[in-house]
């Protein structure tokens, strides 16, 4: 019996620990050769390794995803590997530091868009060029139940993931004719690693935030994530098209 996707190539950024290390992890599994990106070397050779001595297929590269130059050579990478691409899954993102408008910097503002949201744009333009010509293909976004609701941290990060999702709809719409899906996942509180990108953490976004956290369910693994994301990408899900996909254990229900 092959796996879910067998003869598949599937880029992952983010992928040197947290979901995104759980979603290499599991597509290789599954049968896909795996481009792992992320900008911490170590932390993305430990997950290729784990990958490679499982029996799997995965290669490394370090990559900036606010950078659009770092982005362009990820798939000229994929391409040069694999010669083909079917799958892009863009993972890699930061927390703010729970700041409200109000106090919210230009340098936070700047710094988390850059990453969470100019790069899923560069990333999902060079897809798109990538699968016209094949007339198939399919981008995974991983936003955030933050670009659903507005209470679950501060300015900068609510907005940057609302444009992920945004995005992820106007693409799915726009190409829908072209055999192109585009889905999102948004994760509710999952344990992985982001904290470590907070930065000093504004005391009344802080505090506001925290209102609703009583009504969050104990927090989610990387794996739940992952398994989401595979049926997304997979051919199983071959009629699901623009959707948000919330993962959050029923946070985002009251």
């Amino acid at each position: 019996m092959t796996g879910r996707l067998e003869n598949k190539v599937a880029i992952i950024t983010g992928a040197g620990s947290g979901m995104g290390a759980s979603m290499a992890k599991l597509f290789a599994k599954e049968g896909a050769k795996v481009v792992a990106a992320d900008l911490n070397e170590e932390r993305l050779q430990e997950v290729v390794y784990a990958i490679t001595d499982a029996g799997g297929d995965a290669k490394p590269i370090r990559v900036d995803v606010s950078n659009e130059g770092n982005i362009k050579e990820m798939f000229e990478f994929a391409q040069k590997e694999y010669g083909k691409l079917d799958i892009v899954v863009n993972n890699a993102g930061i927390m703010d530091n729970m700041a409200a408008a109000g106090d919210v910097t230009d340098d936070m503002w700047q710094k988390v868009f850059a990453v969470n949201t100019d790069s899923v744009m560069y990333s999902t333009r060079e897809a798109i060029h990538a699968f016209l010509p094949q007339k198939s293909g399919t981008i995974l976004n991983i936003a955030s139940v933050g670009g659903t609701n507005g209470g679950r941290a501060g300015a900068a990060y609510t907005a940057s993931k609302h444009a992920v999702v945004g995005l992820t709809k106007n693409t799915a719409y726009m190409y829908e004719p072209d055999g192109i899906r585009v889905n999102t996942i948004a994760p509710g509180g999952i344990k992985t690693n982001i904290a470590e990108s907070m930065k000093g953490v504004d005391e009344h976004g802080m505090k506001r935030q925290m209102v609703g956290m009583g009504l969050s369910p104990e927090p989610g693994s990387a794996e739940e994530i992952a398994n989401a994301a595979l049926f997304l990408v997979s051919d199983e899900a071959s009629y699901v098209n623009g959707v948000v996909m919330p993962v959050d254990g029923g946070w985002t229900v009251y």
